[in-house]
């Protein structure tokens, strides 16, 4: 089978991309730059559009000249134009639509316009992106020849989250690693044990109850396909849940966000309820980005809560082994460490691995703190003012410890930190929560005056914000009414009821409990 379907369309694209990265580079759309205030972006969009603007020109015309026969080049080389018609997506909304809306909203005023239209209801490139994947595939349909490429975007939500392990310190892990345990181990085991037994209470069949718990209770697609084998579901109960878990799990990752800046909740206070609340892998990140757009903090907490999630895979799937053989006469003989194996996510594997690596040292130069390099070389409007000095000064009493009362005192002294040691002895005070409040966001400014993020691991975090973007827009691309009516209605009623639970009683213990320690 041939699978390049010829079409000026990609061709098209390339010559597009191309175009715009020239009147970025000679300085011909200043007057949008500046209305739209693009400036953050000028690197990317010129780098971005030339790249994968120049690959799109001559793959296009490889694909209209070219003689196409059956063949792995075949194959790899249909999915570019896919790939690109996402990109090109991805890139008008980044670096046009959303700075538009943006300033629409900002203009309605500080309160209706920036506040709620914007912020609350988070219409960013990420919000914006997967409602016109969703859109397109709905209203428009995917073109044929774009169909293969769509299909890849799956690849970037994995490979983003591989590379996001590079990105994590030993530190940050065992503060997150044992509250998402404790949380992730409740709520995933009460959510499966709740459905089962609801399922039981309504009679439905052991295999579709048995599966609905996996994909509610674990990571969504992933935790169903793995669970289906030991419980015998069938096509039909497969479908049932995957529907009920894209019906919920969309409606999730648009009304997370909205619900936690109405909360004001800090980015591993929400990346801790995303992680633990929403379904599916894919939803967790969408959620994460849109709620913190520019940085990707929030992504990395709620990545880990994620994967954590699915590190329960192969206990939930034993579990529902020996339940349905518990239930059922005639069940099968299953390998169960066999099925475990083979279907546990390989990307997590991946992100384990690049943790690892991370952990010695090998992507962060010496002195780096999560990304970032000390210099206290810093301008003067950066340096503290005389009411942020009064305001640490009339707290120094409360210190008892002679090194946070040293390390106060150069800080008042010369306005700046003035080393590592007391940047390390001002964060730990920050955590302690000795001083007011004022005191502490006066502590974190000077923090964040003296740490400066490298420009190669900036660039790596933009490198996988960009891939997470190319996901979710084809990720939007996937979501089709059709699959979302798949929802049986028992299955969706006890999904609705125990995905309802879970993302109650996860924001109450994270409002109540987690706080922003990292």
């Amino acid at each position: 089978m041939v699978y390049t379907k010829k079409h000026p369309a990609l061709l098209i694209m390339g010559i597009l991309m191309v175009s715009l990265g020239a009147l970025v580079q000679f300085e011909m759309m200043n007057g949008v730059i500046n209305y739209l205030h693009l400036q953050k972006y000028l690197g990317e969009m010129s780098t971005l559009s030339y790249v994968f603007g120049i690959l799109a020109i001559i793959v296009g015309l490889w694909n209209l000249l070219a003689t196409h026969k059956e063949g792995n080049l075949d194959y790899y080389l249909s999915t570019v134009a896919g790939g690109i018609f996402i990109l090109f997506i991805s890139m008008i909304i980044r670096w046009f639509v959303a700075p538009l809306v943006a300033v629409g909203s900002k203009s309605l005023g500080p309160v209706m316009g920036a506040k709620y239209l914007h912020e609350v209801l988070g219409l960013n490139y990420i919000v914006l992106g997967i409602l016109t994947g969703i859109i397109v595939v709905n209203f428009f349909k995917v073109p044929v020849w774009a169909e293969n490429g769509v299909r890849l975007s799956r690849l970037g939500l994995k490979t983003g989250v591989v590379l996001l392990g590079t990105l994590y310190s030993l530190a940050e892990l065992q503060q997150l690693g044992g509250l998402s345990i404790l949380m992730v181990g409740f709520f995933v085991l009460g959510s499966v044990g709740l459905v089962l037994w609801m399922g039981a209470r309504q009679n439905i069949p052991n295999s579709m109850g048995g599966v609905l718990s996996a994909g509610m209770g674990v990571c969504g697609v992933s935790a169903t396909v793995a669970a289906a084998p030991v419980v015998q579901a069938k096509s039909v109960e497969i479908a049932y849940t995957i529907g009920t878990i894209l019906l919920w799990g969309v409606g999730c990752m648009f009304l997370f966000p909205i619900v936690g800046h109405l909360l004001e909740l800090g980015h591993v206070q929400f990346g801790a309820w995303a992680g633990t609340g929403i379904l599916n892998s894919a939803q967790v990140a969408g959620a994460a980005l849109a709620y913190q757009p520019d940085g990707i903090e929030t992504l990395k907490v709620a990545e880990i809560f994620n994967i954590t999630r699915v590190l329960i895979l192969p206990i939930i799937v034993v579990w529902l082994a020996v339940w349905y053989v518990k239930r059922e006469e005639n069940a099968p003989d299953i390998n169960i460490a066999r099925v475990a194996f083979e279907k546990f996510p390989v990307f997590v594997i991946g992100f384990l691995l690049m943790f690892a690596l991370s952990s010695t040292g090998v992507f962060s130069p010496a002195n780096h703190y999560k990304g970032k390099y000390f210099d206290n070389d810093i301008a003067a409007e950066k340096l503290l003012t005389a009411q942020q000095i009064i305001t640490l000064t009339n707290e120094q009493d409360k210190l008892q410890r002679e090194s946070r009362q040293a390390a106060l005192t150069r800080l008042i002294e010369h306005k700046k930190v003035m080393s590592i040691e007391d940047d390390d002895t001002l964060r730990g005070l920050i955590n302690a929560k000795i001083l007011s409040k004022d005191a502490n966001i006066v502590l974190k400014k000077a923090h964040k005056s003296v740490r400066h993020t490298a420009n190669k691991i900036k660039a790596f975090r933009q490198f996988i914000t960009w891939l997470f973007a190319f996901g979710l827009v084809g990720l939007g691309m996937q979501i089709t009414f059709s699959s979302i009516k798949q929802a049986g209605g028992q299955p969706l009623i006890i999904g609705g009821v125990v995905g309802t639970l879970k993302a109650v009683l996860s924001l109450i213990v994270v409002v109540l409990f987690v706080h922003e320690t990292i």
